[in-house]
């Protein structure tokens, strides 16, 4: 499998946003569209700040 799991950096501490992350979508005003492997979908406004899909880790910040 090569879903990943959505995190997000705020004041130095990561939060679990989304298991199982199979798409990130840019979408318009600096937000993402996150799909799940079942189609759960979430938006979020952030910057993307790493990808290591070996570590099946996606990194967002505000």
């Amino acid at each position: 499998m090569c879903e990943a799991n959505a995190y997000m950096l705020k004041d130095g501490e990561e939060t679990l946003l989304m298991e199982s992350v199979d798409r990130v979508e840019p979408e318009a005003g600096g937000t993402f569209r996150l799909v799940g492997i079942f189609g759960d979908q979430i938006m979020l406004k952030g910057k993307l700040k790493r990808m290591n899909l070996v570590d099946h880790r996606i990194l967002f910040e505000e």
